[in-house]
């Protein structure tokens, strides 16, 4: 499993210096994830790197990066299972985590698109209505240019691009 952290986070968990790489084989195993302030407080924007299906989670706590990937494993399961994904994690990103391994972000595009979704994020989050919990939904409905195809007219939600990798 993969895990690309941006600058500030790998600093956040000390995570030390961070290699490039391709895309993990396993579809569903690799993940990108930044740190960013809302309402004064830290979050986690964590999104499936080839579709953006985002979770965000409390980020004030995670300083070390064994407790990042407890919260982040933990943070995964508990909104994919309310999600009605919970086997995809259960029979894909489970086993995968066995073997965890922290690179660079992939490219640009992600990159860019991740500062879309934490926009949307920061948001909802600065309104003081949000759990971050919920906001990942917010987010999951969202429609991004940089995960559409040519059947959705070039754009689609980060929930749907997630559910097409499993055929």
């Amino acid at each position: 499993m993969i895990l690309r952290l941006s600058e500030r986070l790998r600093t956040q968990i000390k995570a030390g210096p961070l290699s490039a790489s391709g895309l993990d084989e396993e579809p569903y195993a690799d993940w990108s994830a930044r740190v960013f302030t809302a309402d004064r407080e830290k979050y986690i924007l964590l999104s499936h790197t080839r579709s953006l299906y985002s979770v965000v989670m409390f980020g004030h706590d995670i300083t070390r990066d064994d407790v990042f990937i407890r919260h982040a494993l933990d943070s995964l399961r508990e909104f994919m299972t309310d999600d009605g994904l919970g086997l995809i994690y259960m029979n894909f990103i489970a086993p995968a985590s066995a073997s965890v391994r922290f690179c660079k972000a992939l490219n640009r595009s992600i990159t860019g698109s991740m500062n879309e979704l934490e926009t949307v994020a920061r948001h909802y989050l600065d309104s003081g209505d949000w759990a971050p919990f919920d906001v990942g939904f917010k987010l999951n409905e969202t429609l991004l240019s940089a995960i559409g195809t040519r059947e959705t007219e070039g754009y689609a939600t980060p929930r749907e691009a997630f559910t097409r990798l499993g055929g």
